[in-house]
């Protein structure tokens, strides 16, 4: 005969025990300051011997560090946050939980300094694209002072000799997807669940409202703004806002512009520029009497960026 042995579950003290015990791990984990020189390792956190870890350092309970990770001075990773491959933040970095950052692939991950990675956002991962061969070398490089915000996600290029690119000071909101081999410059806003499909170019100072669908190698100009739920398929021009559910041109970004410190005389310039481009109608230059050299002459440098930034040859400039 065979007997049958039933384990008796837990008490119901000393469950509540047990998960007081693990909520103030977590807390303490959470509050742990390490030092400018040491670090803190959780003891169920696990840490490749082979990786790189700076000082001050924390991680907390469940992280995974893989071999080729390199974590600069001062980061921290909270609860259950990861990094795999050939991965690199820079100082100051923070992960919070869920967090994924890397993948093992051939390739590499670089992040800067003063990065903030969102709950169960994920960086640096394999692409969506039917033309990545597995074995290929992939990257991804993201700049300092970024905030990515949870659910984003964020993959690497679909070639070796491609490079997906976040700059510098960008606020990516929760949800957003940045495809392969997206450019994207500084001190750009991502509102909630905008979409940039492979190869698109976000110049700098853009603005995305919610719900964002960009099309596959679009350019989106400085200083432009994207209205919600809007599909881009075309390029935005620089200084403009669009919008729609096939964006069209509204007008110039003139919010956005008094934000960024355009002066009233560039403003107006803009405004010829506008006209003459995308409102033939009107009239062609300079259509209202008075005007001086000086306007006439920034009007037309400012002509020729905008179709310089059409062409995609343009330089980045605020005038």
């Amino acid at each position: 005969m065979f007997s049958l042995h039933v384990h008796k579950p837990l008490s119901a003290t000393l469950r509540t025990l047990t998960l007081v015990h693990f909520s103030r791990t977590l807390s303490d984990v959470s509050n742990q300051k390490p030092s400018e020189t040491t670090s803190f390792i959780h003891p169920t956190a696990v840490v490749h011997p082979d990786a790189v870890i700076g000082q001050g350092v924390s991680i907390g309970p469940f992280c995974t560090v893989g071999s080729s990770a390199k974590i600069g001075n001062a980061c921290r990773l909270y609860p259950g946050s990861h990094i795999f491959g050939n991965t690199e933040l820079g100082e100051r970095c923070i992960l919070m939980t869920g967090t994924v950052v890397g993948d093992d692939l051939p390739g590499r991950t670089v992040l800067g300094c003063n990065n903030i990675i969102g709950h169960h956002a994920v960086v640096g991962i394999k692409c969506q694209d039917m033309k990545y061969k597995t074995g290929d070398e992939c990257f991804l490089e993201v700049g300092d002072n970024n905030e990515i915000r949870e659910h984003t996600s964020i993959h690497r290029s679909s070639k070796s000799n491609e490079m997906t690119v976040i700059g510098d000071n960008n606020l990516i909101m929760g949800s957003c997807h940045i495809a392969h081999d997206c450019k994207v410059g500084n001190d750009n806003i991502f509102a909630n669940n905008t979409l940039l499909a492979g190869h698109v170019v976000v110049e700098d100072y853009a603005h995305t409202a919610g719900a964002t669908v960009v099309h596959q190698f679009c350019c989106i100009g400085s200083f432009s703004f994207i209205g919600g739920g809007s599909v881009v398929s075309q390029d935005v021009p620089r200084y403009v806002m669009v919008s729609g559910e096939r964006a069209e041109l509204r007008g110039l970004n003139l919010e956005g512009l008094r934000r960024r410190g355009f002066s009233m005389q560039e403003v107006r310039s803009l405004r010829t520029a506008y006209r003459n481009i995308f409102m033939p109608i009107v009239g062609w230059w300079f259509s209202y009497g008075g005007e001086t050299p000086n306007f006439q002459k920034m009007a037309i440098r400012i002509l020729l960026q905008a179709i310089q930034a059409v062409k995609g040859s343009g330089t980045l400039s605020k005038g």
